[in-house]
């Protein structure tokens, strides 16, 4: 095996990378590669090694020795799958190395939004506290989780993680059947329509992938179903929610608040309309669910097993 990382640094400097370096007989790593620099970067290997990197048609169809395209992530959009089947090129990803470190993170963004977290610390920062005529402040409604429903669209391993959690707290879970996806039940949770679901929930928690049936799957029309004191999680993907609804439906009040680790543009280098200045009761963190040096790890370790499955 002959193989190339192409963004290495997407790993993070605190992860140790034996398990591929062994199954592969050695990596050549770098740190991270411009969309230029790919086909240059990819000639002569049989394995590559990316986690964003885009690699397309044109990059698989010139280069016939590839024979292997290792994703350390659980997404595949920045792999052309069409032209790697047409050429016989194995696409391998990484699932079911997260759970822990993305439910977390959902339950934290949660629960600061239901209890004004950052509202209050920065009223104290601010001196208010200092100046109150009483004990306290109560400025910030606070939502109590116990005996809310929490809804959760996409129930695979992150999904099932949150619920567990979430069941821990009081939580009703209902699940929300996505475009195509028949209703029922699963573990017991009820899975019905989104029409019937947004309604229900207290608590809307996204964990579904990016694609063509999920694109923009909560809009304006969906918000405005939801409860007006709602809370909408996304710790899956951007893309999923129509940003600009919701900038707009937090600043009417048309929901309670909005924690979001993903943007449609990672990093928001053009700017972001949740990004934007007077957004109530909004946490935005920088696509960082994931990256606990656990979870990272145990990416390393998933990948050197695909590696050694098909090696």
């Amino acid at each position: 095996m002959k193989a190339v990382f192409l963004d290495a640094t997407t790993l993070g400097n605190d992860v140790d990378l034996t398990p591929i370096e062994q199954v592969a007989g050695g990596i050549v790593k770098h740190a991270a590669t411009a969309p230029g620099e790919v086909l240059e970067r990819i000639r002569g290997f049989d394995t590559v090694l990316v986690n964003k990197v885009v690699l397309t048609r044109a990059h698989i169809e010139r280069c016939p020795e590839l024979k292997t395209i290792a994703v350390v992530a659980t997404g595949l959009n920045n792999v052309d799958l069409k032209a790697a089947k047409d050429h016989g090129v194995r696409v391998l990803n990484v699932t079911n190395y997260g759970r822990s470190t993305v439910a977390q993170h959902t339950m934290a963004l949660m629960l600061a939004l239901a209890t004004r977290l950052l509202d209050y610390d920065r009223d104290v920062r601010a001196g208010r506290w200092g100046k109150s005529d009483m004990f306290c402040l109560m400025d910030h409604p606070i939502l109590e989780l116990e005996g809310r429903t929490l809804g959760i669209i996409g129930y695979g391993d992150l999904g099932q993680g949150v619920a567990e959690r979430a069941k821990t707290f009081g939580m009703k879970i209902l699940l929300g059947a996505r475009p195509g996806q028949p209703a029922g039940e699963t573990d017991g949770y009820p899975r019905i329509p989104l029409d019937e679901l947004l309604p229900q929930v207290d608590v809307l928690s996204l964990h579904c992938l990016l694609t063509d049936e999920t694109r923009n799957l909560i809009g304006a029309r969906e918000l405005q179903m939801m409860k007006p004191d709602a809370l909408l999680i996304n710790t899956s993907r951007g893309g999923l929610v129509d940003e600009q609804a919701l900038a707009d439906a937090l600043r009417n009040g048309v929901i309670g608040g909005a924690g979001f680790d993903v943007l449609t543009e990672e990093p928001p280098q053009n700017g972001n309309p949740l990004l934007a200045d007077g957004i109530p009761n909004l946490i935005v963190t920088p696509h960082s669910a994931w990256a606990s040096r656990e979870a990272r790890q145990r990416i390393v370790e998933i990948t050197a097993h695909n590696l050694a499955s098909v090696s």
